[in-house]
């Protein structure tokens, strides 16, 4: 009997195994198919001539094809058989579909894109378009091209793991996708409320911290204060928290990126080894897998070009050829108000505007969800643009309703035309003439030229204002203060061409406009870029490309020590215990650098948190202070609060005492100093930089467990940090750190070797699941290493490791 079941239960192995392998091969030839066609031989319908497309060492496609618009069908089908899923995601996204596939956790994130408009301004942008432009045919072209590999080719996994069913792309995919990227670059609805917050409910005395001076003209009248403050309730402070929450929430849900910040830099010939003008950059954008660019070298007749091109977008957001190159740079101007409308008691459905009262506008929409009922919304608009309320769900009657006006609404905006143009702009003239067509996102595009020039415009339509009215705070919309006079010339934005100090330097700090013209916006710390200058500007330095690699891996910041500095005599008042003190002393000796062995910028990092906790978070209200965390408003604050022993911030709320800065600062050390023991260990060599700051590229599938196995890529330990030039920085919070945001990719292009450029991805050209291109950069560009961007025909030969013709239908 024991050798029968012995002999059973090898029987039972055996087959066990062979369905095994039977599935895994099968399991095994379905991947495969997924996979990218690299080689042989394909059939696009509508080609008019032969395209071939050569894939280098990185699965970089190198197209060549006799005439334009087959130049863009080819782009369009080979970046849609590595970025698909992207292509669905994103505009999704921005059209406010996401709980048809994801489910009812993502009917939040629907109707806040649905509450934006971001599809119905995209149906505008298109129907106004010229069909006959060549933007449009270029674009059409590329749609073209995408749909016929969704149509003719083997759908992503994620396609098949989510049941998504396909549908055709349209342009009006990529206008609404456009919109995001504006949207993505707004801090208003993070930061406006809890500014008015600060500004309404604790008083003046508490925004001192947030002395706004990149905006100087601002004046805020005591009288408009009262007057909104008085209006808006506990229930609206709260609802406007949410409201800022819940702008951030949709990057945790989908794992799609968001654009932070940028680093670039334009080098004139009389200050480089070469004598040619060298540009730089490396835009920071949240952290993702796929990568956000997809890279792609297009030469047709009377056109090549090396690219850096977005989900479903055909014109480059970032290129260069032999004859010139551009990067871009965040503007960070303020193009959105909150306004606080004033219901008229007699009818909810009417609001206050210019003296009388006018009707809401409101339309119905419907979001399918996934497994679950379809749900219903009403969306509303005032004259000053759509009513937010709506993406909390709030019905108008049950809270003060907030409208957002915002540039991108309230403007053309021939973004698409702007770059096909920047894409072929050969001159400083045709540059600078394609950046003016920049409405919305506000962008710094940084130009060089093999001819010797170099240029930097900041491109956005810059927003006039009535006098007195500070924009970073919620404005009345029945006293006026939201009404716009109209925009500025884009002649009177700041701009500079071939400068005499011999160099350019752009990094999301405040610029100054010599013609005068107000530019409030939520800029980045200065402390980068004031890095940036002070070694662009040595003198005896002849720049080559390995100098400006080590420029954007630099990982050095002042930022500490205008934190720390003013707090140290009190920190070592406060502190006794001899190890403690001896961290003080190097917080005190450190220089900002962000090095993997340094346990410095684990102290400060956690230390920055702490502070600004116990600090604030007592006033705030949990919800507003981590709104507040995620704004460029607090890294300006912190040093003021640090160097104000007599600031109201240091007080806690919650006790009968009135603490002082010495109370306040001795409790965030201590929490501090526990953290990290619970969090790292006792031991100090447990808390380097380098084990605590670790990056992960998520993907849309990798937000759930155990998917975040299979499609996220990493972690990575990481170097850098927070606010310096190799920028992979994660949001103050406590540790351990996991960056949110960085490079998204390092170029550099000398233009005396144009062809000998180079870059890197931070994951791979892929993103096609079990492609050797999927994250085969990863690691690379951890370690701060590039990789050639082949230009020339003979690099290009010489590296293509397969070539894949696409033929028209006979």
């Amino acid at each position: 009997m024991g050798r029968l079941l012995r002999t059973l239960f090898r029987f039972s192995l055996i087959l066990l195994l062979i369905a095994l392998v039977v599935v895994g091969t099968a399991l095994g030839r379905h991947l495969y198919r997924k996979l990218p066609q690299r080689s042989g031989e394909l059939t696009l319908a509508a080609l008019k001539a032969p395209v071939s497309v050569a894939y280098d060492e990185r699965g970089v496609p190198h197209i060549r094809a006799g005439n334009e618009l087959d130049l863009y069908r080819a782009l369009g089908f080979v970046h849609a058989q590595d970025r698909l899923f992207q292509m669905e995601i994103t505009r999704r996204l921005a059209r406010g579909e996401l709980a048809e596939i994801l489910g009812p956790q993502l009917v939040p994130t629907d109707r806040l894109f649905r509450t934006l408009e971001l599809r119905l301004r995209a149906e505008a942008t298109i129907a106004a378009m010229d069909k006959n432009s060549p933007t449009y045919r270029a674009l059409a072209a590329y749609i073209d091209g995408v749909n016929e590999f969704q149509d003719t080719r083997p759908l992503p996994i994620e396609f098949s793991l989510i049941g998504i069913a396909p549908r055709p792309f349209t342009p009006v995919d990529t206008a609404a996708i456009a919109g995001y990227l504006s949207y993505s670059f707004a801090a208003a609805l993070r930061t406006e409320p809890v500014l008015t917050y600060v500004r309404d409910r604790l008083g003046m005395e508490y925004l001192r911290i947030f002395d706004l001076d990149w905006h100087p003209l601002g004046v805020v009248g005591p009288t408009a204060e009262r007057a909104l403050g008085a209006r808006l309730t506990p229930a609206d402070w709260t609802r406007l928290a949410e409201l800022g929450a819940l702008s951030d929430r949709h990057t945790a849900l989908t794992g799609l990126p968001t654009f932070e910040g940028s680093n670039a830099w334009a080098i004139s010939g009389k200050r480089t080894a070469s004598g040619k003008p060298l540009l730089a950059g490396d835009p920071h954008i949240a952290v993702s897998a796929p990568a956000v660019w997809y890279e792609a070298h297009l030469v047709a007749p009377g056109f090549e070009l090396y690219g850096h091109f977005s989900a479903l977008n055909p014109f480059a957001l970032l290129g260069h050829n032999q004859q010139f190159g551009w990067s871009l740079t965040m503007f960070q101007n303020d193009d959105m108000d909150l306004v606080a409308e004033t219901v008229n008691p007699a009818n909810p459905q009417q609001v206050r505007h210019r003296g009388r009262w006018v009707d809401l506008q409101t339309r119905e929409e419907v979001i399918e969800v996934r497994r679950s009922a379809p749900v219903d919304i009403v969306l509303q608009r005032s004259p000053h643009g759509p009513i937010l309320n709506a993406a909390l769900g709030d019905k108008l009657e049950a809270s003060t309703p907030i409208a957002m006006w915002w540039t991108l609404l309230e403007s053309d905006n021939p973004l698409l035309e702007a770059f096909y143009e920047l894409n072929r702009a050969d001159s400083l003239v045709k540059a600078r003439q394609a950046s003016s067509k920049i409405h919305a996102p506000g962008l710094n595009v940084v130009w060089a030229s093999a001819s010797g020039d170099i240029g930097w415009w900041a491109a956005a339509r810059l927003v006039q204002r009535p006098v007195g009215v500070h924009s970073s705070f919620i404005l009345d919309g029945a006293r006026g203060q939201a009404e716009k006079p109209g925009f500025y010339r884009f002649a009177d934005n700041p701009q500079e061409e071939n400068p005499a100090r011999g160099y350019i330097v752009s990094a999301n700090h405040q610029p100054r406009p010599s013609s005068g013209v107000p530019v409030p916006g939520y800029y980045n710390l200065a402390d980068r870029g004031q890095r940036l200058d002070r070694v662009l500007r040595q003198e005896g330095i002849r720049w080559d490309t390995p100098l400006s690699q080590r420029l954007q891996l630099d990982v050095t910041t002042g930022y500490p020590a205008r934190v720390v500095q003013p707090l140290i005599p009190e920190l070592m008042q406060v502190v006794d215990d001899a190890f403690d003190r001896s961290l003080i002393e190097q917080l005190q000796l450190w220089d900002g650098s962000h090095l993997l062995e340094s346990i410095a910028p684990t102290v400060f990092n956690q230390l920055l948190y702490e502070l600004a906790h116990h600090a604030l978070a007592d006033e705030l209200g949990e919800t507003q202070f981590a709104n507040l965390l995620r704004t460029r408003a607090l890294d300006e604050a912190l040093p003021r609060l640090a160097a104000d022993a007599d600031s109201p911030w240091w007080d806690n709320r919650n006790t009968p005492a009135v603490e002082t800065r010495r109370d306040t600062l001795k409790l965030a050390w201590q929490a501090t100093m526990a953290h990290m023991k619970q969090e790292f260990g006792n031991s100090p060599a447990s808390w380097a930089w380098g084990r605590v700051h670790t990056v992960t590229h998520s993907h849309p599938l990798g937000q759930k467990k155990p998917l975040h196995l299979l499609f996220n890529v990493g972690p990575f330990v990481a170097p850098g940090g927070r606010e310096l030039p190799n920028n992979i920085a994660h949001y103050i919070g406590p540790g351990p750190w996991s960056a949110a945001y960085g490079p998204s990719t390092r170029r550099v292009i000398d233009f005396a070797e144009p062809d000998k450029s180079v870059g890197i991805n931070p994951v791979g050209q892929s993103g096609v699941l079990f492609d050797r291109h999927h994250h085969d950069q990863a690691q690379t560009f951890i370690e701060g290493g590039y990789q050639p961007q082949h230009l020339s025909t003979a690099d290009v030969a010489a590296h293509t490791r397969s070539t894949l013709m696409l033929q028209p239908a006979q």
